[in-house]
């Protein structure tokens, strides 16, 4: 029996922030009408919660500044971090996607996005390669890509959720099921259908069953990241993979829930623990620092940085934050600053005596990390916030190949179901390890467009 639906789209999108913000306008510009949907009243998502910051590599902005980097430089930086185990398809398709994508959105759609200097390599880039918007957040990319939906006329439904997927007889997608927020199903068909929602953090029996170290972590995500779209897709016979990846970050302000941002410890910052004392390269692993900070006492440290290096921060947004609610807290020596922290006060001389002797001897500490580049030893302006490890964003996802496409189980393609985003494998290797500075929304953003893009041609071949 043939089906039916209550109507049909060219292209049906699944999730509202960056990635399906960006195949939505990729499918317009191609002169398609698609449909967005998206589960939450009011579009943010893991992009509302980020620092809308994302990786390119041979952008106009870099060769302006007289930096060179190129795709093949970006995809060589994604593997070593990675240690080779980053998909290769993928890891390409991010790459050589990332200036177009970026240069696209600019020219085309005015994004005031622009290269961020202020960002220095770091944590696997080996270029100034991150890219954002001065002085706003994730927050504001999101509700720059809905203005922008808007203005090119593009159909959004909020409180809208994907509750199925309608195979047809050939095994190619023919439509979807939907619920919108008065509770009530529909059917829709479809040419082609992009999962751009969500990775699956916010779904513990997820999380225990592919990454059991994340159970000591805070979930600092977006609350709707259920994993619909991933177990939708297994259901349909996708393959998925890099399952246990994730983004961990060791700096979630605590108690308020704000993150401090990594540029406090690339300009020079250090994390203490409960004692007193460092334990990790804080400059080596942005993400993967979570897992020894959990091991310390009480799971929690202190990040220390100067006057000069808040200095150097005050332009982020969270930064702003933290001061405004008053969490970075000022101690002019080390002895009150140990007796505010309730740590050991020689500890701590030993700790900021071994970082002196290693910026005066220009090398490494006893940790490995190498001071040689730094400005100078942090002064007696101390600067501090309490932090905990979280649980960020997932990193694994539904396997796509070098179109985007999701791949199935016995390696073939879907021919018309696309995925991104949260739904899709990303760059970060099999862990956390190998996750590098705005991955999450640099995956999201070009894979989006990606997406939008090949999904409108498909749509207008069975137009």
């Amino acid at each position: 029996m043939k089906q039916t639906f209550e109507f049909s789209v060219p292209v049906l999108i699944v999730g509202g922030g960056a990635c399906g913000a960006a195949a939505a306008l990729a499918a317009r510009d191609a002169g398609l009408e698609p449909l967005l949907i998206e589960q939450d009243d009011n579009p943010t998502g893991s992009t509302g919660m980020s620092q809308g910051l994302f990786c390119a590599a041979g952008t106009h902005f870099q060769r302006e500044a007289g930096i060179e980097d190129s795709p093949e430089i970006f995809f060589q930086d994604i593997q070593k971090k990675t240690k080779g185990m980053a998909d290769p398809v993928i890891s390409r398709l991010i790459s050589e996607g990332s200036a177009k994508t970026l240069e696209w959105l600019v020219q085309r759609h005015n994004f005031p996005w622009t290269l961020d200097l202020r960002f220095k390599p770091s944590y696997g880039n080996s270029r100034a390669r991150i890219h954002g918007w001065a002085g706003h957040s994730g927050k504001d990319m999101v509700q720059w890509f809905h203005r922008r939906l808007s203005d090119v006329e593009v159909d959004v439904l909020l409180n809208t959720k994907l509750v199925d997927i309608i195979i047809g007889d050939d095994g190619e997608i023919i439509g979807a099921v939907i619920k919108g927020g008065d509770g009530e199903s529909q059917t829709i068909g479809c040419d082609a259908l992009i999962l751009a929602s969500g990775g699956f953090g916010a779904n513990q029996s997820m999380t225990q069953k592919f990454m059991p170290e994340t159970k000591a972590f805070r979930f600092n995500g977006h609350e709707g990241s259920e994993g619909d779209a991933v177990l939708i897709g297994e259901r349909l016979g996708a393959a998925v993979g890099d399952m246990g990846s994730y983004q961990g970050y060791a700096m979630l302000a605590d108690p308020v829930g704000i993150s401090v941002p990594p540029n406090v410890l690339i300009e020079g910052g250090v994390i203490v623990n409960s004692l007193g004392r460092r334990f990790t390269d804080e400059s080596d692993d942005i993400a993967g620092m979570v897992l020894p900070l959990s091991e310390q006492p009480g799971g929690t440290g202190w990040v220390v940085f100067d006057a000069r290096i808040c200095g150097e921060c005050e332009h982020i947004p969270e930064m702003q934050e933290l001061k405004k609610l008053g969490v970075i807290q000022t101690a002019s020596s080390i002895e009150i600053m140990a007796d505010r922290m309730g740590v050991s006060e020689q500890s701590l001389r030993d700790t900021f005596l071994s970082i002196r002797n290693a910026v005066e001897n220009g090398g490494a500490d006893s940790l490995g990390r190498n001071w040689s580049n730094s400005v100078s030893a942090l002064s007696e302006s101390f600067h501090y916030i309490r932090v905990t490890g979280a649980l960020y964003h997932t990193q694994g996802g539904l396997q796509i190949d070098s179109e985007a496409r999701v791949v199935r189980r016995d390696g073939r393609s879907f021919s018309n179901l696309f995925a991104g985003g949260g739904a899709a494998r990303s760059v970060s290797g099999p862990s956390s390890w190998g996750y590098l500075p705005a991955m999450g929304l640099t995956t999201a953003v070009v894979l989006g467009g990606i997406a939008g893009k090949n999904a409108a041609k498909i749509a207008r071949k069975l137009a």
